[in-house]
């Protein structure tokens, strides 16, 4: 069976697919790091300035590091020679295994015992704002492609 008939779709819509898939984690994980912020401030006022320099760090490291998948991503998406790919195609295997991974990873930081709040007032927020930025860029990208 052919993957590019599994649902498929204008390659430019796949730049749209890549804005879902960054800027919806990203604003979820900004929301829940903004509140974890909230909660160190009421209990640590003093320690915000501090982890909001963090998360500034964070962001900026994780922009940087971002910004070769969205090249890579974006040239490879446009570059395809079929004008319908499937719905899926928006990422390759190793796409898929590092997004896999980071969720993963994410998800079970939740569920360990004994990292601190301020961990996710500083991390959250700043990894938050990188994916946002990554969803806004593929976003400028499908905004020219169009």
């Amino acid at each position: 069976m052919n993957i590019d008939t599994i649902i498929p779709v204008n390659k430019k819509h796949l730049l749209l697919m890549q804005v879902l898939c960054w800027l919806g984690p990203g604003v979820k994980i900004l929301t829940t790091g903004i509140q974890s912020l909230l909660q160190v401030k009421l209990a640590n006022p003093e320690r915000v300035w501090w982890l909001l320099l963090i998360a500034v760090a964070v962001a900026a490291l994780f922009s940087l590091m971002f910004n070769g998948f969205i090249k890579r991503y974006t040239a490879r998406i446009l570059n395809f020679p079929e004008q319908k790919k499937s719905l899926f195609a928006f990422f390759d295997l190793r796409g898929y295994l590092l997004i896999f991974f980071m969720m993963g990873l994410g998800i079970s930081l939740k569920f360990i015992p004994g990292i601190p709040r301020e961990f996710f007032a500083a991390f959250y927020p700043g990894l938050g704002v990188a994916l946002s930025i990554a969803g806004l860029r593929y976003f400028v990208s499908w905004w020219k492609a169009a």
